[in-house]
């Protein structure tokens, strides 16, 4: 079996990149990433394989969005968008993994992070996290059960009151120190209830009590606690979006669907 051709095509539209040596980087579902060198100089290259649709971001909205974000530092820099192509600027830095929130400074610098995040310019386009749980259950063809119990759960969640422009896609991998931080892959960015990109964290790295209240407190000067009762719902939230996410992926396991399936009972940590 061949891989995929190196993107030719691709980078003629794009002016001094012509000729640069091209490496496939793992992920995307509807897209090919290609890291891109040539003079010294290096960016990341996304090739959209079929027209992006919500709860993804256009590649337009995306590139506002993160020009917005680069300008504060939070960010790499937008060089192109266009056609159906993403280049953006590369940045040395460390990936973060699961680990790396095991040491209470690095939730000390998230949450400060996030928080000049949630303070940038909204985007103009609010989150519809029952339009994105729609979206995902139209395509499981098996466990209905499991499809109406994490519609319901997202169904009984009361609207934000208040919103702020949210990455919303708040893995590990998304978060590069270099070593301020920045972060990765705006795809899903878009005005949401801020407390759901601290419930990201938590729920997905599986974070224990006493990491979340530090997360908690970081962000809000020291009065965490007084918001625990929202983050458990926006917790909520995430796990039954994540069930449906998951189950929705040709390339997830079984065991990713059982672990996902057991946390949508459990408690917040």
């Amino acid at each position: 079996m061949t891989g995929p051709s190196i993107p030719y095509a691709a980078l003629q539209r794009l002016a001094g990149w012509e000729g640069a040596a091209c490496e496939l980087l793992p992920g995307g579902l509807s897209n090919r990433t290609w890291l891109l060198q040539k003079d010294n100089q290096r960016a990341v290259l996304k090739i959209d394989e079929h027209a992006r649709e919500a709860p993804l971001n256009t590649r337009a909205q995306e590139a506002i969005i993160q020009t917005t974000a680069a300008d504060a530092g939070l960010a790499n820099a937008v060089l192109f968008e266009g056609d159906g192509l993403l280049l953006t600027a590369y940045a040395e830095g460390e990936v973060w993994s699961v680990a790396s929130f095991e040491e209470g400074r690095n939730l000390e610098l998230l949450a400060r992070a996030l928080r000049r995040v949630h303070a940038l310019p909204p985007a103009g386009r609010k989150f519809d996290a029952a339009y994105a749980a729609q979206h995902y259950a139209n395509v499981i063809e098996f466990d209905e059960g499991r499809v109406a119990q994490c519609v319901e759960i997202i169904d009984s969640i009361d609207a934000p009151r208040e919103l702020g422009l949210c990455h919303n896609d708040l893995v590990a991998e998304n978060i590069l120190a270099t070593p301020e931080i920045r972060f990765l892959d705006w795809e899903y960015a878009c005005d949401n209830d801020p407390l759901f990109d601290l419930a990201t964290v938590v729920e997905h790295h599986g974070l224990d009590e006493r990491q979340a209240t530090r997360l908690l407190d970081a962000y809000f000067d020291g009065d965490g606690d007084v918001q625990r009762a929202a983050l458990c719902e926006q917790q909520r939230l995430y796990r039954a979006l994540l069930w449906l996410w998951l189950a929705a992926r040709p390339d997830t396991t079984q065991q990713e669907l059982r672990q996902a399936a057991q946390r949508l009972s459990t408690s917040c940590s």
